[in-house]
């Protein structure tokens, strides 16, 4: 069944590239990637230089001088900071805060997307235990490990009351939320939403995927024949949604599904993926010719790749296809948001991004993949997003709320 396009009135995405969508286009445009080789040294909240491990990252620059305003101090920690750091950027706390005069502060939600929240920050304060191993009393789970912190943060900023959660569905989360807050709408309890995700860097993470043997010691090469696993990055993003309102972008509709193959790899002819873009194309109306550009889960691992590459194959044709985590890396919770807003970047300015760092695709990987950036006029993206779990989202924009084809 179709459903009711949903205006984007307002983004903005904040990365190792740089802080809003300005910083993120022209990074795209000049092909300049922020990555950069990780060193063990005193950051994401230690007290003591990390272990050493051989891989690059994308950080986000400055997040230890940010100071949140003293009314939400309680909130500090480096995902936290990211986030407020993020709301600041393309005036969009400013527009956000006005759709909740306009509509009223119980009629706007806010859904945000997180998987790692205040990790960092528990982590400093494990190493502070006491003598008889207590956490430091200064210590607050509520307000920094909980996953809840970042979306009550972001509603207090913006004044809104309404439905607030996190979606925390490992690397779909923050895609996940623009179908949660187009279902709330639907159903009449909301007029709007604040919809992202953020995700910051921290030793658990970087430890864990070396531990899985996902982490790759150049800058990660997404489809490539020679690719050997991610490059984990941070940032946050945010989008505003509003259910009558004019804009130059639409969500046209999003498909969710779940592999149910395997905790952490896909299923390895991207079935869930598959289910997802189907359901995101027959949510939108659309058919699959319809499809002008395809922002890939691309995290570059032997099997995701080549499990995405089928899927969007076999439903979407020939469709122009490329992955971004060369830029800034894999944000994890928040690379469902910051994606979708390359895609919506896309459509405003006929800027197709080519795959950075991939020389040489892997045959088994069918898609049709863009290495080189193209400029071109589309009316219709679709951005995927892919958990660990099977946790699939792909989420479809276009520039007309009426653009309907019937599907094939």
């Amino acid at each position: 069944m179709k459903s009711a396009p949903v205006a984007i009135s307002a983004f903005t995405a904040t990365t190792a590239v740089g802080r809003g969508h300005r910083a993120l286009l022209d990074a795209l445009n000049a092909r300049r990637s922020g990555l950069k080789r990780y060193e063990a040294r005193s950051d994401f909240e230690l007290d003591s230089a990390g272990p050493a491990l051989d891989t690059w990252i994308g950080e986000v620059e400055g997040l230890q001088s940010i100071t949140l305003p003293e009314q939400w101090a309680r909130y500090d920690c480096r995902n936290n900071r990211l986030a407020w750091l993020g709301l600041q950027q393309d005036e969009f706390i400013t527009t956000a805060r006005a759709a909740v005069e306009r509509y009223g502060p119980a009629r706007v939600a806010v859904i945000i997307g997180t998987s790692t929240s205040g990790i960092a920050h528990a982590e400093r304060a494990y190493r502070e235990r006491d003598a008889e191993g207590h956490l430091p009393q200064s210590f607050s789970y509520a307000t920094t490990l909980n996953n809840f912190s970042a979306p009550a943060l972001v509603a207090q900023a913006v004044g809104a009351t309404g439905p607030t959660f996190a979606i925390s569905t490992a690397c779909s989360s923050s895609a996940k939320v623009f179908a949660a807050a187009a279902r709330l709408m639907r159903a009449g309890w909301i007029d709007a939403a604040v919809v992202g995700g953020v995700d910051s860097l921290c030793m658990t993470t970087l430890c864990g995927f070396a531990a899985l043997e996902l982490l790759s010691r150049d800058p990660c090469r997404p489809y490539d024949v020679a690719r050997s696993g991610i490059s984990i990055g941070e940032g946050a993003g945010f989008a505003l949604m509003e259910m009558r309102a004019d804009a130059p972008v639409y969500l046209l509709g999003a498909g969710e599904s779940s592999d149910a193959h395997h905790m952490s790899t896909p299923h390895p002819e991207g079935l869930g993926a598959r289910l997802a873009m189907r359901g995101a194309l027959d949510a939108a109306g659309l058919a699959p010719e319809s499809i002008d550009y395809v922002n890939l889960h691309g995290t570059a691992t032997r099997s995701n790749d080549s499990a995405e590459g089928r899927a969007v194959a076999d439903v979407l044709g020939s469709a122009a296809s490329s992955s971004t985590k060369g830029w800034f890396g894999h944000l994890l919770g928040a690379a469902g948001i910051v994606e979708s807003i390359v895609a919506l970047l896309a459509l405003k300015n006929g800027f197709l991004p080519g795959t950075l760092n991939t020389t040489d695709v892997d045959p088994d990987c069918p898609n049709s993949l863009l290495l080189d950036n193209a400029t071109r006029h589309i009316s219709v993206a679709l951005s995927n997003s892919f958990g660990f779990g099977g946790s699939n989202c792909s989420v479809v924009f276009g520039h007309d709320a009426t653009t309907q084809s019937s599907p094939s």
